[in-house]
This record gives structure tokens, sequence and C-alpha cells, in this order.
């Protein structure tokens, strides 16, 4: 069995007596789909801030791609190789798709990186980058719309295609379905399924019929702690899962 991509011990979080995490043991595989659920409350986001960086844990333990990153912010760990999606769209509006993943893929460009003084000629376009994320995300007839102008289920593709765009090892979505119509879904569920050819994704989702579907290993949690994981057809037919989080809506829907 080869190195996890990510491996964390005993993560604890805390916010004064409020215990968000306590003694997290979490391990994903390279070049799977590695989904988060449980219900409002259970500390996933919380769980996705300190993997990520973007909050320090109380205690506990991160390795990433074999390197200790438990004490490195954010903008580390995405050079280490770790980019991330956020439940609210965060896009650059009023420019257009090409120039939102260009900027994307320029920000680890460090010495160059979003340099007012240098047009983004050669180099700083980034463009077999840029073309191959349009390809992937299907929007190479809308690349020079405004991100604006783009319907909600574009918007949350072109942010996931931003993340893209930092060639990462592994990317972080949370919940890029929220909003999204039937069509939408099936189109994002498709560029999830087909982005562990090349990357780990995790996943935080509560449409559990994405979840079911699309998913390697399914870690689900409750009061801060991984209750259980293993594979879909085990956590569906785990009665401990039934019970504490989806009653029916293990079945399809959302939890």
């Amino acid at each position: 069995m080869s190195a996890p991509i990510l491996e964390a011990k005993g993560v604890a979080k805390r916010y004064g007596k409020f215990a968000a995490l306590t003694d997290v043991n979490l391990r994903i595989a390279r070049n799977t789909v590695h989904s988060v659920i449980g219900p409002n409350g259970a500390g996933k986001t919380t769980l996705f801030h300190v993997l990520t960086g973007t909050v320090p844990i109380t205690a506990g333990n991160i390795v990433f791609d074999g390197h200790d990153v438990t004490q490195e912010p954010d903008h580390r760990r995405v050079k280490r190789g770790i980019a991330r999606s956020f439940q609210v769209t965060s896009l650059f509006a009023n420019l257009s798709v090409r120039e939102n993943l260009r900027l994307a893929a320029q920000g680890v460009d460090s010495k160059r990186a979003l340099n007012a003084w240098t047009p983004p000629r050669g180099a700083l376009e980034h463009r077999d980058t840029v073309d191959g994320i349009l390809e992937r995300l299907a929007l190479q007839r809308l690349a020079s719309a405004q991100a604006s102008a783009l319907s909600h289920g574009q918007q949350r593709r072109l942010e996931v295609g931003m993340a893209l765009a930092a060639r990462p090892k592994a990317i972080f979505l949370d919940e890029p379905t929220s909003g999204m119509g039937i069509d939408d879904l099936d189109d994002m569920k498709h560029l999830i399924r087909s982005l562990r050819d090349d990357y780990t994704v995790v996943l935080i989702e509560h449409n559990m019929d994405i979840v079911m579907d699309i998913s390697d290993t399914i870690t689900v949690m409750q009061q801060g702690r991984v209750l259980v994981e293993g594979k879909p057809a085990d956590i569906r037919g785990d009665e401990r899962v039934r019970s504490a989080y989806l009653g029916n809506m293990i079945t399809g829907g959302r939890a």
C-alpha cells in the first residue's frame, strides 16, 4: 500500500472551552475522492480549515506528501500542492473566465505573481494551463465572457478550475454542488469524478446521491469526532450512520 498523500493524527481544535475537533485521525489515499459528511456542526468545515492551514490546530500532527505541515500557514501549503474551493463562490466577477484562470495560475508563480508593471505575455499568460482547464471545465466557448455572466453552476465549475490552475496535488472542495440545478449537478459530478485521474479530491458534500456515487472513501463526523469511515457501500449500510445522521436520506437527497 502506498503512503497516503495526507495523514492527520490526533488533530484537535478548540475555541476557548469549545472543542470543534477532538482526536481526529485521517488518512487520505492518492488519486481518490475522499468525502467528509455529517450534520451541521459536526466539524467538517473546521477540519478543512485545519488541513488546508486556514486556521492553526490546537493539538495533533498533519503530514502532506511526506512533509510535516502542522505549523505551516495556508500559503505555504498551497506551495506544497494543496488547493481549495469554498462554500461561497469567490471569483473576479468583472474579469473574463480566461483572466480568472490566468490570475489563479500566476498566483503561484511567486516572484512574478500579480506584477502590475508586466503585461501578461509569454510565460505570464500561462496559456497551456488555462487552455487545458477550459477544456476540462467545458467552458471554452465562454472563455471571453465575464465571470458574472455565467450561470451559478458554471461559476462553481470555474472556481474548481481556479483551484486546478494552482497545479495542486490535492484539491479540497467545500460543498461544490450547493444551489445547483439538476443539469449542473450532473456536470459537476462528472468533473469531480474525472479529477481523481490526476489529483486527490477531498470533498464536503450534503448531496448523498453524489457522495455515494463518486466517493472512494467516506468519513462520517459527529460532534467534532470521526464516527466511522469506509467505502460507500459500508457507510450506506452502517446503522450508526443511519440513526445518527441520515435516516432515510442515506438513499438520496440532502443530509
